[in-house]
C-alpha cells in the first residue's frame, strides 16, 4: 500500500511542479512583499480609493499563491506520515483520505492559474430570462434560480435579489441577482447561455412531454475605481410600484426604478429595496457593468466575435440539456461533460460542470 501512495504523492507533485510555472510563484510572491512594504508607509491609507484597490490586488495574489504553498507543504506533510506509518494498516488508509482531499485541493489550484482575467475576481450580476415554452419555461427559470443561489450559498458567496419579475400562473419570468464574492464572475461566466429542459410538464394534464429554455447572461460587476462615464441628461428614469404575487412582501410605495440608457438603449430596473433611493443605486451599479461590458465587446475584436449576435432563446442555441424523462442526465454540449444524478445538480452542484468548462478553454 505504501507504494501505490508514493505513486499518488508524486503525481501530486508533478501536477503542483507543472503549475508553479503557470502561477510565476516567484514573481507574484514578489509583488505580495512590495504591497505589504507599500502598506507600512505612514500615508498609505490617506487615500481611501487607492489603498482599496491595492488591497484587492494583495487579496487575488494571496488567493493564488497560498493555496500553492499549502499544497506543497501537505505533500511534505504526508511523505513523512508514510515514512513513520510502520505500515499500519489503518493509519495508511487514512493517509489515502487525506490525499484524495489533497488532489481536489490541487484541482482547485489548477482552476485558480486558469482564473487570471481582468473581472475574474469581481462580483457577478446574473439575469435568469424565460424564453419559448411559456408557463413551463416560467417554472424553469425559477428551478435556475433556485440552483445558482444553492450554488453560490455552498461557496459562502452572498445573493442579492435585485429585480425579479414573477410568471403569470407560475415561476418567474426574469430575474436580476449580484452574487458578491470572490471570483463569483470567473466562476459564473461560463453557465453564460442557454439552458434547456425536458421533462413531463405539471403544468400538462396529459402528461406529455415538453422542451423548455431558459437564458442566462452573466456580466462582472465593476468597481468604483474604474471610470465609466455617464451623462445624467443621457437618462429617462421611470418610478414605478413594485410588483409581486401578492401578500406583506410586496412594497406598496413607488420605489421601484427603471433606468433607461439613451444612447446605447440599455434597460435596468430595480425592485427589491425597501426605498427608491436604494433601488436607483442598485440599478446604477448594473448600469455602469453592462456599459462597461458593452463598450468592452467594441473594443475587444475578438471577444466580440465569440460572443457575436445573441442567440433566440429557442432550440439550438443552447449550451447545457437538462433531461428528467424519460431518462436522467445533465450534458453540457460544450464539453461533453454529463452526469446522471439530476437532483444533486439542481440542490446546486453545477461545480463539474463548471471546472469542465474552465479546463477546456483557458481564458485569462
Amino acid at each position: 500500500m505504501k507504494d501505490d501512495l508514493y505513486k499518488i504523492i508524486k503525481s501530486l507533485e508533478v501536477k503542483l511542479n507543472d503549475l508553479r510555472g503557470f502561477l510565476d510563484l516567484v514573481a507574484k510572491k514578489e509583488q505580495i512583499k512590495v504591497i505589504q512594504e507599500k502598506m507600512a508607509e505612514a500615508n498609505f491609507w490617506d487615500d481611501s480609493k487607492s489603498s482599496n484597490k491595492v488591497m484587492r490586488e494583495l487579496k487575488i495574489l494571496k488567493v493564488m499563491v497560498e493555496p500553492f504553498e499549502e499544497s506543497q507543504g501537505k505533500i511534505q506533510e504526508l511523505k513523512e506520515f508514510i515514512e513513520i506509518s510502520d505500515d499500519d494498516e489503518s493509519f495508511l488508509k487514512q493517509i489515502s483520505v487525506d490525499l484524495n482531499k489533497l488532489s481536489r485541493q490541487i484541482d482547485q489550484v489548477e482552476i485558480q492559474t486558469i482564473l487570471g482575467g481582468e473581472f475574474d475576481h469581481s462580483n457577478a450580476l446574473v439575469s435568469i430570462n424565460a424564453g419559448a415554452g411559456g408557463t413551463e419555461s416560467c417554472d424553469w427559470a425559477s428551478m435556475l434560480l433556485r440552483m445558482y443561489t444553492r450554488w453560490a450559498d455552498s461557496k459562502k458567496y452572498k445573493v442579492e435579489t435585485l429585480d425579479i419579475l414573477p410568471g403569470e400562473e407560475a415561476g418567474i419570468k426574469n430575474a436580476t441577482l449580484r452574487i458578491q464574492g470572490e471570483m463569483a464572475y470567473g466562476f459564473l461566466k461560463s453557465e453564460k447561455g442557454v439552458h434547456r429542459l425536458v421533462r413531463i410538464s405539471p403544468f400538462d394534464s396529459n402528461k406529455r412531454r415538453h422542451t423548455s429554455f431558459v437564458s442566462l447572461d452573466v456580466i462582472p460587476e465593476i468597481e468604483d475605481d474604474i471610470q465609466i462615464e455617464i451623462n445624467p441628461d443621457e437618462l429617462r428614469i421611470d418610478i414605478f410600484r413594485s410588483s409581486g404575487p401578492g401578500g406583506q412582501s410586496v412594497n406598496t410605495t413607488d420605489s421601484a426604478v427603471r433606468i433607461t440608457h439613451i444612447p446605447t438603449g440599455i434597460v435596468v430596473q430595480c425592485q427589491n429595496e425597501r426605498s427608491q433611493l436604494q433601488n436607483k443605486e442598485a440599478a446604477m451599479r448594473v448600469l455602469r457593468a453592462r456599459i462597461h461590458e458593452k463598450k468592452r465587446k467594441e473594443k475587444d475584436a475578438k471577444m466580440s466575435k465569440e460572443y457575436g449576435e445573441k442567440q433566440k432563446i429557442e432550440w439550438g442555441s443552447q449550451i447545457r440539456s437538462y433531461v428528467f424523462q424519460p431518462y436522467c442526465m445533465i450534458k453540457d454540449h460544450r464539453t461533453n461533460f454529463e452526469v446522471g444524478n439530476v437532483q444533486k445538480v439542481m440542490d446546486g452542484d453545477v461545480d463539474p460542470f463548471i471546472e469542465a468548462y474552465l479546463k477546456m478553454r483557458p481564458e485569462k
